[in-house]
């Protein structure tokens, strides 16, 4: 479910830029790349599993061990069925940037510009990357870079979160009690994922969000 905010003018700007950057056609001089995270927590058994036999499922009790939390750093490009899934003990500002800095020097160095949407969390910014590298080396990263970020309070602009939800219902769901079985299953899932160009079919455009959301607007832009 939504929840959307005041509908001021930045929002409509920034939603529109966004919806606008959506309805571009696939380059892959220009890729499009959205970015999000999740931290899901590590849970084991607290007894032993009962093993599969004929005709009965594995069994487990019903009481777990919690573990911890980790991060799942998660960038797809959505019209090219491509994803990049990055298992982290943090999800501080460096971890951030050294994601990044894999993305852009890793699947995408040959890429001309590349178009990174992101919400508004305080390690999604430029200065992160200064404070991270330092501004020389800052500049040197992000010289392709171009930044689109979805309104305050509108995150569900953002196509990661699609992809981080088919995540938690394929790969997620059940009991993963360490870092490294996390590592395994998501690297597996991501393979096939990508070998599938399992791609996100966005249908949210300019003119909709007008229709189901005009008569909410704040006041109206000149566009």
């Amino acid at each position: 479910m939504w929840c959307i905010g005041v509908l001021s003018d930045e929002y409509r700007r920034r939603m529109y830029a966004l919806l606008e950057l959506y309805a571009r056609p696939i380059s892959r001089s220009e890729p499009v790349i959205c970015i999000d995270e999740k931290s899901p927590q590590l849970i084991g058994d607290s007894r032993e599993r009962l093993p599969m036999a004929q005709h009965s499922p594995v069994k487990q009790d019903y009481e777990y061990v919690r573990n911890g939390t980790t991060n799942l750093f998660v960038a797809v490009e959505p019209k090219a069925g491509r994803r990049v899934v990055s298992v982290t003990a943090h999800r501080a500002k460096a971890d951030f940037v050294a994601f990044v800095d894999e993305l852009l020097t890793g699947a995408y160095a040959k890429a001309r510009r590349i178009h990174l949407v992101l919400d508004n969390l305080n390690t999604h910014f430029r200065k992160c990357f200064d404070d991270v590298l330092g501004r020389r080396a800052a500049n040197k990263l992000l010289r392709r870079v171009e930044f689109h970020y979805t309104p305050k309070h509108a995150s569900w602009l953002n196509m990661a979160e699609i992809e981080i939800g088919i995540l938690a219902r394929q790969c997620l769901d059940r009991r993963i009690a360490n870092r490294d079985v996390l590592q395994t299953e998501v690297d597996a899932w991501q393979e096939a994922r990508n070998a599938d160009r399992r791609i996100i079919e966005w249908r949210f455009t300019r003119q909709e969000a007008d229709r189901k959301l005009g008569r909410h607007y704040v006041s109206q832009l000149t566009c």
